[in-house]
């Protein structure tokens, strides 16, 4: 689920990003959103999926 918020960027930055995006091929909305996923598993502060939550005791052993 994607959340909505308001933003305020310095009109640089957010010319930067702009060009990024555009330079990527992505909107200036996915491109903000790419920074901030690639800063958050670079910090280790991304949430675990369920399968990095599952740990070996959940899983079948193979044979």
């Amino acid at each position: 689920m994607k959340k909505n918020f308001a933003l305020r960027v310095d009109s640089e930055i957010y010319e930067a990003i702009e060009k990024w995006a555009a330079d990527e091929f992505r909107s200036t909305n996915g491109q903000i959103e790419w920074i901030l996923h690639a800063a958050l598993k670079k910090a280790g502060r991304l949430p675990k999926t369920k399968k990095e939550a599952s740990g070996p005791a959940d899983r079948k052993p193979q044979s």
